[in-house]
């Protein structure tokens, strides 16, 4: 009767054995998905953020959000033409300048 307690007393401590390896097997499993979490988790948070960031970027610079042009203030006067150079004289036909203001053609016909 001896020999059988042996026996189940060394079956009972293999049992033991074997679920505590188990269990640390488990938990050293869990430890290392949590690291690959943690680790996939702030990869697609960072990725996130970036495309927050450009998308504001893109908006504020090319879309609607973007301000509208203002213009200068040297566009507003215009270039003198060399038909009108801008000082109250014309050309005369020898492309001589003539002071006054030039004639506009009238609508009567002259003979």
């Amino acid at each position: 009767m001896a020999a059988r307690s042996k026996d189940k007393v060394a079956r009972e401590a293999r049992e033991r054995t074997r679920i505590y390896q188990a269990r640390a097997q488990m938990h050293e499993d869990r430890a290392r998905r949590r690291t690959r979490d943690n680790v996939v988790a702030s990869i697609v948070g960072a990725v996130i953020v970036v495309l927050a960031v450009a998308g504001q970027f893109v908006y504020y610079t090319n879309g609607p959000g973007a301000p509208e042009p203002t213009p200068s203030p040297s566009a507003t006067t215009p270039a003198p033409t060399p038909e009108d150079p801008g000082d109250g004289t014309t050309e005369g036909p020898a492309g001589e300048p003539t002071e006054g203001p030039a004639e506009e053609p009238s609508e009567e016909p002259t003979e």
